[in-house]
């Protein structure tokens, strides 16, 4: 294991996070971590799962990931997907999010699908008028420019220099949107704003 693999599974022994490593196929497990093999394809790694732990949520992690890499794990059912070295702290929040129902997706691969989303309401001019309507309800004027100019598919750089404004201002603003909006991530949100689905309540 890798210093930050122990630092981040210390964690969730501690509490911190609901998951813990597998260390034989009789030990509780809530999430599969499945470091990669080079030149074999993501689909038979993940296939070639044990039994029992084939039908628990997988995070793939990857030493050299990709984004056509990262769409096949996830065409594979994984739930997760991050480079092998990741810091500890981002492996916490990776499985709160998959443990949460969620998916993670790099941020290169979420900018390329939120911005699929937004060319498809463009070329198809297929929108849902009343989520249109009502999605920015209780937003501020700020928000709804940082909501609409993500929904592009910009990064928060890109979102930023578009407003005149700090990265650290647009992650605020992100944060706070996505929580008045009950949405999960940058690629719900865009499908709330581009009228493909409506906000989704807390349950």
């Amino acid at each position: 294991m890798l210093p930050r693999w122990s630092e981040a599974f210390e964690a969730a022994k501690a509490g911190k996070i609901q998951t813990t490593r597998a260390q034989s196929e009789s030990a509780k497990v809530n999430v599969v971590w499945l470091r990669l093999e080079q030149g074999v394809s993501v689909a038979e790694q993940i296939d070639h799962l044990s039994p029992g732990l084939r039908f628990l949520p997988c995070v793939v992690l990857s030493d050299r990931p990709t984004d056509d890499e990262a769409l096949a794990a996830f065409s594979a059912g994984a739930r997760g997907y991050c480079n092998t070295h990741a810091a500890a702290q981002v492996l916490v929040q990776v499985a709160a999010v998959v443990l949460q129902g969620g998916l993670w997706i790099g941020e290169s691969l979420m900018q390329r699908l939120v911005g699929a989303t937004s060319r498809v309401q463009v070329a198809t001019g297929v929108t849902a008028p009343f989520v249109r309507q009502t999605w920015s309800k209780g937003l501020t004027d700020r928000e709804k420019e940082v909501a609409l100019t993500l929904a592009t598919g910009a990064s928060n750089k890109e979102i930023a220099r578009a407003l005149g404004i700090t990265e650290r201002t647009v992650k605020a603003h992100v944060g706070a949107i996505l929580e008045k909006l009950h949405v999960r991530d940058r690629l719900q949100l865009s499908l709330v704003v581009n009228g493909q689905v409506s906000g989704v309540s807390r349950g």
